[in-house]
């Protein structure tokens, strides 16, 4: 590993394979925590290359314990975080409002690392038990149409980096890997990013895959739609700038999309807009994210009726109804 480090300090990048094999010396506990604390800087330090980022995540995926789902073609929803923006849980949110309007979706999370509440921590919260025994997550897509993946049930490898990931507290390049290494190899991905540099890099990775893929990412630096103002929406079929409007939803103020102050106040943040109690600013957003999940999943619908499709979801409580059996369901 010290070879490695040498080289990545003279300012050098590593090749695919390079990257890969770093990695698993790392997961495999081959390296020591100051060695993982300064391999991680580096990439804090300068921007990740497109075969660096390949290769760890090549490597995660190798090392995974994978799930089998592919029979109900889901979805996931997820954001790098990273963004500093202390926003309440949309990508959580919003795939129950996928679930609901018939999106069968495998939610890939875990606990917030540069955030105060993660997709994992509210739903812990709430009483979700994280599993990875693939007949409990069928039953839960089947009645649900939704599943939580937790992270670490299903990269065991990464036991080794986590309590450094903790201390440190910041975004790491694992903040980027999160939304490529879903077990469950889902063949559609709605993913939100934290810079137009990273939409780059996930867009020319998603373009080599045969996924479905949708990469969002708010030019007023936000990992999600967030209707502050436009966003750049890249696809298997465009690339292109939208404005709020042009999806029929208002522009909203920042301050209406902070968390909530703790986990309880997320969760209630969370559970208030599936009982459409929730502001309009904050329904906006989730209805926002959830619309371009469905135009990804099927991509011969329009904006307006994907957009559509996501309000009926919120106001039949259909996402409601989601949320309340997957808690129930074990």
């Amino acid at each position: 590993m010290k070879d490695i480090l040498v080289h990545l300090l003279e300012q050098k990048t590593l090749s695919k394979e390079a990257a890969k094999n770093a990695f698993m010396k790392i997961t495999q506990g081959k390296v020591n925590n100051s060695q993982i604390t300064c391999f991680l800087t580096v990439f804090m330090m300068r921007s990740i290359t497109v075969e660096e980022l390949e290769g760890f995540r090549d490597a995660m995926l190798e090392l995974c314990l994978s799930v089998d789902l592919s029979e109900f073609n889901p979805i996931d929803v997820c954001g790098t975080g990273g963004d500093g923006k202390d926003t309440f849980n949309i990508s959580t949110t919003s795939s129950f409002v996928l679930a609901g309007a018939g999106v069968y979706v495998a939610k890939h999370g875990n606990y917030g690392v540069s955030s105060a509440c993660g997709s994992s921590n509210v739903m812990e919260y709430f009483g979700y038990r994280f599993t990875n025994d693939k007949d409990i997550l069928t039953r839960q897509m089947e009645k649900a149409g939704i599943c939580i993946m937790h992270a670490p049930l299903f990269h065991p490898a990464m036991k080794n980096v986590g309590p450094v990931r903790k201390e440190l507290a910041v975004k790491t390049f694992f903040n980027i890997l999160g939304p490529m290494v879903n077990p469950a190899f889902p063949g559609n991905q709605l993913v939100g990013v934290f810079s137009l540099e990273l939409a780059r890099l996930y867009g020319y990775l998603y373009q080599k895959s045969t996924k479905n893929f949708m990469i969002l990412h708010s030019l007023d630096v936000y990992d999600e739609i967030s209707l502050t103002g436009p966003f750049k929406v890249i696809s298997n079929a465009c690339d292109q700038i939208l404005e709020p409007e042009e999806l029929g939803l208002p522009k909203v103020d920042p301050l209406q999309l902070r968390g909530g102050a703790d986990i309880p106040g997320s969760g209630k943040i969370l559970t208030d807009i599936l009982e459409n109690k929730g502001t309009e600013a904050q329904t906006a957003a989730v209805i926002a994210n959830a619309a371009m999940g469905i135009k990804c999943v099927h991509p011969d619908k329009s904006i307006e009726e994907s957009v559509n499709m996501a309000k009926e979801s919120l106001v039949s409580g259909r996402a409601l109804k989601s949320f309340k059996t997957l808690l129930d369901t074990v």
